[in-house]
């Protein structure tokens, strides 16, 4: 038995049974454990029930968090001068500060 087999062999399979084919999915793509046992995308417990997987909202990826919205405050002081920092990050926060302003108009 060559190392491939043995590692097909011990990866886990979806356990589902389909009934009208009567017969389990047996695929070994993208499978993982549910309470349930091994399974596909295909044969999840929210895709069996025809629910949307579970997961964070559309809009938690598009929220601002507070380390941006800090960053943002970060680059208008350095730019305006009231935060101290070298030189080359001074001229950065004014090219970003400025072409902020020139889009906004």
């Amino acid at each position: 038995m060559s190392a491939r087999q043995r590692l097909a062999d011990a990866l886990p399979e979806c356990g589902h049974w389909d009934g009208p084919a009567a017969r389990y999915c047996h695929t070994r793509d993208d499978v993982h454990r549910y309470v349930i046992g091994w399974r596909c995308p295909a044969h999840t417990p929210a895709a069996v029930a025809g629910r949307p997987e579970p997961g964070l909202p559309a809009a938690a990826w598009t929220t601002l968090s507070p380390l941006s919205a800090s960053r943002v405050a970060d680059e208008r002081a350095i730019a305006s001068g009231k935060r101290r920092s070298h030189q080359p990050a001074y001229r950065a926060a004014q090219a970003a500060v400025a072409t902020r302003k020139d889009q906004s108009s």
